[in-house]
């Protein structure tokens, strides 16, 4: 059997370090590179200082809204005290026009957003409101009870424009899903707007399902004290 060749300690040395090599090649690209690297460090450094920037921002942004929100509301509680819904509404339109058009993105925008429309209504501005509801709708896709307050107020809002068949179809878009509080309000305004038609049937029917749906709704007593209930 043939015997290893043993390699001595001087041809150790003189075989390169892989480490070495390693580290030396990492140079050579580093320094045949240089531009590249420092671009992209750059490029990251950016990227970190965007980020933080935009959270910054952002943060501000949010604050701004809510200041400006709570301004343009308390400004209106005060018009409505010294005034009436009409003149206040004159009051404090720019204020909120302002709000939706600078942070209409932000939660406080979106907040701002409902509460204007809740002022359009009261002032009488019904098509005003229903714009602005719609666009609501949205906003609180995913907050069930809100999302009906305002598909309760866009009902409303058709209803004084004597549009109340636009009306029942928002309110049933209520009775339909799974909502416990608004339901047994949106069946009474159906049955109260199908009473006005003369549509007996349709009237009862809508009465009935606040009864036997919605027990512990504030408007039973309303529906128990009806004629033939």
């Amino acid at each position: 059997m043939a015997r290893k060749k043993k390699i001595t300690r001087k041809q150790l040395l003189k075989e390169p370090d892989e480490f070495m090599t390693l580290t030396g090649k990492l140079i050579q690209f580093a320094g045949t590179h240089k531009t590249q690297i420092t671009y992209a460090v750059i490029a990251i450094v950016a990227l970190a200082l965007i980020v933080s920037a935009y959270r910054f921002f952002s943060i501000r942004a949010e604050n701004n809204a809510m200041a400006m929100l709570n301004q343009a509301v308390a400004k209106y509680q005060l018009s409505v005290k010294d005034s009436d819904f009409k003149e206040a509404y004159s009051a404090v339109s720019g204020d909120f026009q302002q709000i939706l058009k600078k942070y209409g993105s932000k939660k406080g925008g979106k907040l701002a957003r409902v509460s204007y429309a809740n002022i359009c209504f009261d002032a009488g501005q019904y098509e005003q409101a229903i714009e602005l509801y719609k666009a609501a709708l949205n906003d609180f896709a995913d907050h069930p009870f809100v999302y009906h307050l305002i598909l309760s107020g866009i009902g409303y809002a058709y209803e004084q424009l004597n549009d109340d068949q636009t009306a029942v179809s928002y309110f049933e878009k209520i009775t339909v899903s799974d909502e416990p509080v608004m339901g047994g309000e949106a069946l009474f305004n159906i049955g109260v707007i199908y009473e006005k038609f003369g549509e007996k049937e349709k009237s009862n029917q809508a009465f009935d399902q606040i009864l036997s749906n919605y027990p512990d709704s504030i408007y039973i007593n309303l529906v128990k004290e009806r004629p033939g209930k």
